[in-house]
């Protein structure tokens, strides 16, 4: 009898309800709510599916992202900004970049949209958050997961990349309930309503030399982020070349989602009580919120600029796009668009704002890693 009652106790004693806290109870709703918006409402499933079992998992098992655990060797690859710069030849493969080219004033909206990145950067410098720890939040604001990852292993601030990143793909997925509110509040009926000038045919010529182009000229001007634009570009080279359909099929779709799950899930692993439920991640939470939405408003405010100057030709409805969400901000362009006139189709013009983000974004952190002497 000893012998069964010791088993058991044991068995109690290891299993998740003897170790559970309230804080991890907490952190398993949180999983299951961001479960439910992903199958329930299509919530950008591809990212939010992977995040939110990683942090159901931690919070029952914390073990399995301590060293020798599962999710650890996962999260290496993170900080070793392996899966980053994956995921990034993978958006380039699956990407086109010809509305880009097309309509070269794309630029000014992308750019338009980082001024999020900014404001979140002095945000943070005013929360107490020193220089390089404020750039890391910072890159929140251009709603770029990578990006994020990637910028704050290279600065250093691996204690808090798990809330940066999950606040970065958070937001990424919850992008059709952030933007609509705030295009709506800063454009009228009648913007909403432009209709835009179909784009111009972009030669093949034309859509491989742009990737060349790009990735010399900003690998020069800012070496460090060669790493990201490289695989961006070179994912958009095996697109547009012809020559190497197995490279692209694999960069845009096996190897895609293999990274996808590892990623997702050792980010979704960082969310632990003991490290997400606490003061300094509810400000990376917060700070991040405020910066997409900046840069949302920025975006959304120059493209009025630009419809001004245009004399009504440009929707400024395009400028949200300039966050680095591809293609889930140009979606919800077109959505938004939809609503006010269903025959509006401003999809492919949104879409030259939405990867001019990515760069800008990317740019953005190369320059952080400049300033900071990072190399």
């Amino acid at each position: 009898m000893d012998y069964i009652a010791n088993t058991l106790a044991n068995l109690a004693e290891q299993s998740a309800f003897t170790n559970m806290t309230p804080g991890n109870i907490v952190m398993i709703l949180v999983a299951c709510i961001f479960l439910y918006l992903a199958i329930a409402k299509g919530f950008e499933p591809l990212l939010l599916v992977p995040i939110s079992f990683g942090m159901l998992l931690v919070n029952i098992y914390p073990d399995i992202m301590k060293e020798g655990g599962l999710f650890h060797y996962f999260f290496m690859l993170d900080e070793w900004s392996i899966l980053p710069c994956l995921i990034f030849m993978g958006v380039g493969a699956m990407t086109d970049f010809g509305p880009l080219i097309a309509n070269p004033k794309s630029f000014i909206l992308g750019a338009a949209a980082q001024f999020g990145i900014f404001s979140a950067y002095f945000g943070a410098i005013a929360l107490g958050f020193n220089d390089k720890q404020a750039a890391a939040i910072s890159i929140i604001g251009g709603a770029d997961g990578p990006t994020s990852i990637f910028l704050a292993t290279r600065l250093g601030q691996t204690s808090i990349l798990g809330p940066i990143a999950v606040a970065a793909y958070s937001y990424m997925s919850l992008v059709p309930i952030i933007q609509p509110p705030i295009m709506k509040a800063l454009t009228t009926e009648k913007e909403r309503k432009i209709r835009m000038e179909q784009l111009r045919p972009v030669s093949k010529l034309e859509k491989i030399l742009f990737p060349i182009i790009v990735a010399v000229v900003v690998s020069m001007i800012l070496p460090t982020t060669a790493p990201l634009i490289g695989m961006l570009m070179l994912g958009n080279l095996f697109r547009e070349c012809g020559v190497v359909r197995q490279l692209t099929e694999t960069a845009s779709n096996a190897l895609m989602y293999i990274v996808v799950i590892l990623l997702g899930t050792s980010v979704g692993a960082t969310t632990s009580a003991e490290a997400f439920l606490n003061a300094t991640t509810l400000k990376i939470v917060a700070l991040g919120l405020v910066a997409f939405a900046f840069g949302t408003a920025a975006g959304t405010l120059v493209g009025k600029l630009m419809c001004a100057l245009t004399g009504g030709k440009i929707n400024p409805l395009i400028g949200s796009a300039g966050v680095s969400a591809v293609p889930m901000a140009a979606r919800v362009s077109q959505k938004v668009g939809a609503e006010t006139d269903p025959s509006n189709f401003l999809l492919m013009h949104a879409m030259g704002p939405n990867v001019a983000g990515v760069v800008g974004t990317a740019v953005v952190a190369g320059t952080f890693m400049a300033v900071f002497g990072v190399g």
